[in-house]
């Protein structure tokens, strides 16, 4: 057996084609829009920004903020 594999080009092509006639232009854009490169280091940007925080404080403010909305 044997499989071809085609281009991403061609996937891509094919799959947007596949989108808007499913779910129509303005929601093909919307989904695909959720999906673009980021930039920077996640990594170091979160170890910056929760240094010094646990998951239980982090958790004891998600609940002391539901309770106060």
């Amino acid at each position: 057996m044997t499989i071809q594999v085609q281009p991403i080009s061609e996937v891509t092509r094919h799959a947007t084609n596949v989108l808007v006639r499913e779910i129509g232009v303005v929601d093909t854009i919307r989904f695909l829009s959720q999906f673009r490169v980021g930039t920077g280091n996640y990594t170091e940007e979160r170890e910056q920004l929760f240094k010094g925080i646990s998951a239980k404080d982090i958790i004891a403010d998600i609940k002391s903020q539901r309770k106060s909305a």
